[in-house]
């Protein structure tokens, strides 16, 4: 026994486990943060190129259940101006939850860029069709804000490689992209066809759209 009365393996073992405990700990913490820097602090969803990453790991694994679906808010500058920047980064939180818990955990969310969100879900074929409508019903619920409620729209397009002809993740979301925008300001969610695919686009959004002018952003 030692003089503390602990036999001196047991010292040993404790003496190993300092910087062992040490570099578990640094290793959390580095990958926490790691994670928020590739996450959107308002809305919790991933930038852009982490959105990416994940979205084609998924749509490689599971291509016969995917579900992609983009949206930006109608009319969000009117909004800001009418009730304030605080409403505003109000609804664009609820947009970014309310994506994520449709995605659940086997999809991803993504914010790419200002009012504009996408969102990845592995569903079944068959319950796709209910899925989305659940969706379209979901975003369109007015957001708690105060003591009242913030009026909230939300155009949506939606592509799958059954419906496009298409497993590539950039034709899938200039698909989407060009659903969303034949659906604006409707209140419904617009399938992706074929021909969707064609439109012109930079950075996986149509050609012409605030943002796309330079790689990697988004207005």
């Amino acid at each position: 026994m030692t003089m503390t009365g602990l036999p001196k393996r047991t010292l040993h073992l404790t003496a190993l486990a300092v910087p062992l405990a040490g570099w578990t700990l640094h290793t959390t913490v580095l990958h926490r943060r790691l994670t928020q820097a590739h996450q959107d602090p308002l809305t919790g969803t991933w930038r852009r190129e982490a959105f990416t990453d994940r979205a084609r790991r998924i749509l490689h694994r599971h291509p016969d259940e995917v579900v992609l679906v983009l949206g930006d808010a109608d009319r969000f500058k009117d909004l800001n101006d009418r009730y304030g920047h605080a409403a505003g980064d109000t609804v664009l939180a609820a947009i970014g939850h309310r994506l994520t818990e449709w995605a659940g955990t086997r999809g991803v969310t993504g914010r790419l860029g200002g009012d504009e969100f996408a969102a990845l879900a592995r569903i079944e074929p068959r319950h796709q069709h209910m899925r989305l409508e659940h969706l379209n019903r979901l975003m369109a619920a007015p957001v708690p804000y105060g003591d009242g409620l913030l009026p909230i729209g939300v155009s949506l397009g939606a592509a799958t490689p059954a419906t496009t002809g298409t497993s590539d993740l950039p034709a899938l979301m200039r698909a989407a992209d060009s659903a969303m925008y034949e659906g604006k300001h409707t209140g419904n969610i617009i399938q992706a066809r074929p021909d969707h695919t064609n439109i012109p686009a930079v950075n996986g959004r149509r050609a012409g759209r605030p943002g796309t002018a330079a790689l990697g952003r988004a207005a």
